[in-house]
């Protein structure tokens, strides 16, 4: 369906819209996995917002991807969304070279008021006549420091600027701090939501757009006697609300109003994160992101929200258990998370050690900082964060922890290719960013034992350790721990540096090489930096590393050749399939290494033992 067909159908034909596109989200995600109770939230709004404006010349600035499914269905891709997260297919967040219907990409909360703010005083200053823009923002990245110093500056900085709050209470865990409870003070306030009731019975049946103003101008009156100090009226938005995100009429009217008032508005819409689907509906939380599933067994109660995991624990799994285990021999050691307690393996910590876990929301920036203070004063903080969201905090952790040599450990989760989530989520970029960080040590375990292991020392070093780690399962032990010795006949052409998670790989790399006569040995790198100096005994070095080449650890190993990502976006698809796309997985560097030492002994160079 086309921005156009959801204009001009018949308003009685909208509640069927909805629930159709429901059951295309429900249906792709339970086929390929994704974002899903987010996104079963905003259907009516993304409704409401092609029916009240005209992208692409209006532009609608959604805030994370997570919530705009419905968006991407009613713009064009509705018949190409089973591809959704597949190799080449839709991808989960919008995307500006996919549609010109994204206004901008939108993978990390915070991002959308700045940036609408940006487009909206760029227009008046251009001098556009038209075009409104739109920032759609979730209430949990509304605590985002980047939203909150967007909302202190769009009011001086732009002209007409719609902010639509969608407020559903939750992030990918509960929401958390000052403003969630402004929030739950206005929907809960008896009187002020007994008269409004009220109000909307008689605004429903006003349908000219100066008995709308007056509606809501009569509503701003009604609300000022009891939220006399709403935040966003003080930084100079015109605030309009709550309204009951999956009301139709309600949403269209407040938008209607909104788009012609010339000041920024900000439209405060309340929403069900799992709208329509059962299961999330109970559970949003354990529905945010979720594998694939069947969707009568999910309805019967009878299914978990994820593909069937195998019996070997995860990386975040073994990273949890050893912070309890941590915990309990030392009362300094403290956790701080930012919104992502499940997501990092640390709910069991949470439970066990209530006093000693800290969630600061969506404010990466802040996580860092808050516990370089709980370090300066005695106590042992490790910040748990994906690799994609610790990109925002580079500076703090120079300033504000490198500088000051504070033992802050970082337990890089999700680093290097996590697949479907795609080029806004990858963490291939932490090596890259920590390696230059004064004081910094970078670790890369091997296996479940080796990330046990790191994180004890980490505790112990007295000094900044980041400690990176990807997603998925996790092997119990490396296999190998140094592989001379190994090398049929004493022959060695090529060394191979194998950092972190890539010892799996490099061996299947190493077997490959034997098969046509090349002699290879596995060296697994855990310690990144600083980084051991490789063997110069004639035999080619390389590194195979899962995160970019540029500024990665073989680049400061010196090593011969380097294997990892390229310098440009990586897009979605399965690890398997992106590695064969940029020439990464084992066949490829296999056959690249073949061809090296085939080229070093035409030259005479290389190494007969």
């Amino acid at each position: 369906m086309t921005p156009e067909e959801v204009k001009s159908l018949p308003e009685a034909r909208l509640p069927d819209l909805a629930e159709n596109v429901r059951k295309t989200i429900i249906a792709s995600v339970a086929a390929n996995g994704g974002h899903l109770a987010a996104s079963l939230g905003t259907v009516e709004l993304a409704i409401a917002l092609l029916r009240t404006f005209d992208p692409p010349e209006d532009k609608v600035l959604w805030d994370v991807g997570h919530q705009a499914y419905a968006w991407k269905i009613l713009t064009g891709r509705g018949g190409d969304f089973g591809t959704l997260r597949k190799h080449r297919g839709i991808s989960g967040f919008p995307n500006p070279s996919e549609s010109r219907y994204d206004a901008f990409v939108a993978g990390h909360a915070g991002s959308a008021l700045a940036a609408a703010t940006g487009m909206a005083a760029a227009r008046d200053r251009l001098g556009g006549g038209g075009g409104h823009v739109v920032a759609v923002i979730g209430d949990a990245s509304l605590t985002n420091g980047e939203s909150l110093e967007a909302l202190n500056n769009c009011a001086s900085l732009a002209g007409r600027l719609i902010v639509i709050v969608n407020d559903n209470a939750m992030a990918i865990s509960k929401n958390v701090g000052g403003v969630a409870r402004m929030l739950g003070r206005m929907l809960s306030d008896v009187r002020y939501n007994r008269v409004k009731a009220a109000a909307e019975r008689m605004g429903h049946r006003m349908h000219l757009t100066f008995l709308r103003s007056a509606y809501h101008h009569a509503e701003q009156i009604v609300k000022s006697l009891w939220l006399k100090n709403s935040l966003f009226e003080t930084l100079g938005l015109r605030y309009i609300g709550p309204v009951d995100g999956h009301d139709l009429k309600a949403v269209m009217s407040a938008l209607t109003v909104a788009k012609n008032d010339k000041r920024p508005v900000l439209l405060h819409v309340v929403t069900t994160k799992g709208k329509g689907f059962a299961p999330a509906e109970h559970d949003p939380a354990a529905w945010h992101g979720v594998g694939p599933f069947d969707v009568e067994s999910a309805l019967a109660g009878e299914a978990e929200n994820s593909a069937p995991e195998t019996k070997q624990a995860s990386w975040s799994d073994v990273f949890g258990e050893a912070m309890v285990e941590a915990a309990r021999r030392d009362p300094k050691v403290c956790a701080v998370v930012a919104a992502m307690k499940d997501g990092t393996g640390l709910a069991r910590f949470a439970k066990e050690f209530p006093d000693r876990f800290f969630d600061v929301g969506i404010c990466e920036e802040m996580a860092v900082t808050f516990a370089a203070g709980l370090a300066k004063s005695g106590m042992t903080p490790v910040v748990a964060i994906y690799s994609t969201f610790l990109q925002r905090a580079i500076g703090q952790i120079q300033h504000d922890v490198c500088l000051q040599n504070l033992p802050v450990v970082f337990a890089v989760d999700r680093a290097g290719c996590v697949g479907a989530d795609g080029f806004t989520h990858h963490g291939m970029y932490d090596i890259a960013l920590l390696k230059p960080l004064s004081g910094m040590s970078v670790v890369a375990p091997v296996s479940a034992e080796g990330l046990k292991e790191a994180l004890s020392s980490a505790l112990a070093a007295g000094n900044p350790v980041a400690i990176r780690y990807p997603r998925g399962t996790a092997p119990a032990r490396a296999g190998i721990e140094n592989d001379a010795g190994r090398i049929e006949g004493g022959k060695m052409d090529v060394r191979i540096y194998a950092v972190g998670d890539q010892v799996a790989k490099a061996l299947k790399v190493k077997d490959m090489l034997a098969v046509g006569g090349v002699g290879a040995q596995v060296v697994p790198v855990s310690q990144v930096k600083p980084a051991a100096t490789p063997e110069r005994d004639g035999a080619l070095a390389v590194s195979i590393e899962n995160g970019v080449i540029c500024g990665g650890y073989g680049e400061s190993a010196g090593v011969d050749v380097k294997f990892g990502w390229p310098d440009a976006p990586v897009a979605h698809g399965s690890v398997e399939e992106l590695e064969r796309e940029h020439g990464f997985d084992a066949d490829a560097v296999a056959r690249a290494i073949f061809g090296l030492v085939a080229r070093r002994k035409l030259k005479g160079g290389g190494s007969d033992g």
